[in-house]
């Protein structure tokens, strides 16, 4: 009961000391650290990984990259400068990199640096298909999804550490056994479905900024129904991903309110390059 007391303590301690909201979604997140930090950070982490990554020589493709991503970037500036956000700008500087791999990936650092894998091309198929994939990538960067799995990284050290004290006159064995405990309950309660979240929510964000650029959000559920096909084997509930049909399922949920969004723009007439070279 004490060790649930003052972990509870701890945690609206830490609730009060930093809690932002999402745009579009305004969900409520934890925010412990400041943008600036994570910034830094995933600034030196980015640029140590270009100095070693094989940038794409495709030039058609490379081109298509940075089309989607700049339109779905412009769009989401003008979303947020229009909605409140504007302060938040200056947090981006957007880059849209492709890189010779036939991984089927993509990331986003925090500030709008974003990377796709040649690999995942095959699954795109087209414009339409990579804004999927780049609304997905900028919603993490908007989302500041980078700077609340930091947060929820401290604020589950916190805890361990209040439940430490707590411990202190036990024998080892309890407070190693309390130890792996609470390792598990963070990373299998806290850690991980909070990622699972988090893409979601990316999933949803997502459809909304494409359909804002001018893209049809219909084309996501293609999409990932051809990456189901990729396979994968860990599940769910030890995933930091949302299994392929639950990701599915939600985003035909969402799909109804990303169409609020979608004026049937122009942007979405061009195609992708695809090539049997790549092997998975």
């Amino acid at each position: 009961m004490k060790t649930t007391a003052i972990l509870w303590f701890v945690s609206c301690m830490l609730l009060l000391a930093g809690c932002g909201s999402v745009p579009v979604t305004g969900r409520k997140q934890l925010s412990l650290v400041s943008n600036s930090e994570v910034l830094t950070l995933s600034l030196q982490q980015y640029d140590e990984f270009m100095k070693s990554a094989p940038v794409s020589t495709d030039k058609v493709n490379t081109a298509i990259v940075q089309r989607v991503g700049r339109n779905i970037a412009n769009a989401v500036e003008t979303y947020l400068k229009n909605n409140g956000y504007g302060d938040q700008l200056q947090d981006y500087a957007w880059e849209f990199n492709l890189v010779k791999s036939t991984d089927v990936n993509a990331f986003c650092m925090p500030g709008g640096k974003i990377v796709v894998y040649e690999g995942i091309l095959p699954y795109t198929q087209n414009e339409t298909g990579l804004a999927v994939v780049m609304g997905h990538e900028v919603a993490h960067a908007v989302a500041k999804h980078s700077n609340e799995r930091m947060s929820q990284q401290l604020a589950t050290q916190y805890g361990t550490a209040a439940v430490g004290a707590v411990l202190g006159n036990a024998s080892a064995g309890v407070q190693q056994a309390a130890a792996v405990a609470i390792g598990l309950g963070s990373q299998y309660g806290i850690l991980l479905p909070y990622s699972r979240k988090q893409e979601l929510e990316a999933d949803q964000l997502g459809l909304i900024f494409m359909a804002m650029a001018g893209y049809d959000p219909n084309q996501a559920v293609g999409f990932w129904q051809r990456m189901s096909q990729n396979g994968g084997g860990t599940p769910e509930f030890m995933s930091t991903h949302p299994s392929d049909q639950t990701r599915i399922s939600q985003i035909q949920k969402d799909l109804p309110e990303a169409l609020k969004y979608y004026k049937g723009g122009t942007t979405s007439s061009g195609n992708a390059k695809t090539s049997n070279q790549w092997k998975f």
